[in-house]
This record gives structure tokens, C-alpha cells and sequence, in this order.
């Protein structure tokens, strides 16, 4: 059995709690240990640190998600068919709608705009869905 300090290992421990370990359990956490400080010392030493601001492009890779032929063809139809439902709404409908969820304004604001309450905001943006939901359902 060997004497281990918990506060060394766990960064949770604020003071020094010392407990009994079998051997292969302090042998590990020891090993585990040294691993770590010679990863860190190869990493100084080859200059092995990457930083997402350096730009060399890794940020750019791991940001840019290049899409196939063919999902980019059907982002388009849905994007035309979304377009086409809210054109087919009623004007102010379809207004709220693109400033709610196009232009991320707040019912609350749409209704300051529009002079009215936001209940009827709400509604409005509610029953304009709903007709989207049906012309989409038709098409289909």
C-alpha cells in the first residue's frame, strides 16, 4: 500500500487529503502522470501547439462543411418552396413571418411596428404557419 495526496490528482481538492492506495493503482496514476509531462514537453519542444487563430486553415476546415451536388440542388428547391408559401400568405402574415424568423426581430418588436398587440402578432405569425403547412403539404 502506498500513501497518495487526492489533491495532486484531483483539481476539486482544496486541501491535502492523503489516503492508501494498492500499489498498481499508485504505480498508474504515477505513470499516467509522467505520460502527461512528457506529451507537454514534446509538444513545447516541437512547437506542436495549434491555435484556431493562427490562420493556417484549420479554423476554415473545421467551420466549412462542402456540400455534394445534390444537396445543394435540394437546399435550393426547399429554399424556392419556403419562398413560395410565404408568398402565397396574406401580406402582413407573411411580413411578420420574414421579420421573425428571417431578420430574428421579437414579436414584441413586430408589434411595437405594427402599432398593435403582440397577442395579434403571435396569432398572426401562428395562423401564417399554419398556411404554410398547408401549401407545403400540398405540393407534396
Amino acid at each position: 500500500m502506498k500513501k497518495i495526496n487526492l489533491r495532486e490528482h484531483y483539481p476539486f481538492y482544496s486541501e491535502d487529503v492523503f489516503i492508501d492506495v494498492p500499489d498498481e493503482i499508485a504505480d498508474t496514476l504515477f505513470e499516467a502522470e509522467r505520460q502527461e509531462r512528457t506529451y507537454r514537453r514534446r509538444m513545447y519542444r516541437y512547437k506542436a501547439e495549434y491555435s484556431l487563430d493562427k490562420n493556417d486553415g484549420i479554423e476554415h476546415d473545421i467551420l466549412f462543411v462542402s456540400f455534394s451536388p445534390c444537396e445543394i440542388y435540394e437546399r435550393k428547391v426547399t429554399y424556392e418552396q419556403i419562398h413560395a408559401a410565404i408568398a402565397s400568405l396574406p401580406d402582413k402574415q407573411a411580413k411578420r413571418i420574414y421579420a421573425h424568423y428571417f431578420l430574428g426581430m421579437s414579436k414584441a418588436a413586430i408589434a411595437r411596428a405594427d402599432g398593435v398587440g403582440k397577442a395579434a402578432v403571435c396569432e398572426s405569425i401562428r395562423r401564417g404557419l399554419k398556411g404554410i403547412e398547408k401549401f407545403l403539404k400540398n405540393i407534396f
